[in-house]
């Protein structure tokens, strides 16, 4: 009898570490996920078509350096306020900037003399 009852708490306790540990890893990755473009945090969504949206948020993940992704989104930003004026619509300032995250980023190597 003892053996079936201890057989039965192990199984108990392996299936709960095992969805633990399923469940850290799912929440890990969605926390440490790529950035994803959406109505909420990209200027001029709306403005966008679904094949823009895609592309912009591909080369907003891909930049590694500030002042490129900068210049980036400048340009992105005059791009949008100029579709919404033509279509009679004011867009609202920005409040995120995809960029800080490179901020804290470490610059390439200096080249070797």
């Amino acid at each position: 009898m003892m053996i079936v009852v201890k057989r039965k708490m192990r199984r108990t306790r392996i299936g709960l570490l095992s969805a633990l540990a399923l469940l850290g890893g799912v929440v890990g990755a969605a926390a440490a996920g790529p950035w994803r473009a959406g109505e909420g945090n990209t200027r001029g969504w709306q403005l966008m078509s679904p094949q823009e949206r895609i592309e912009h948020q591909a080369r907003v993940r891909g930049f590694t350096d500030y002042e490129t992704c900068q210049a980036y989104r400048s340009r992105h930003h005059d791009l949008m306020v100029q579709r919404a004026q033509q279509r009679g619509l004011v867009l609202p300032g920005s409040h995120w900037d995809f960029c800080d995250r490179l901020k804290s980023m470490p610059s390439s190597p200096p080249a070797s003399e």
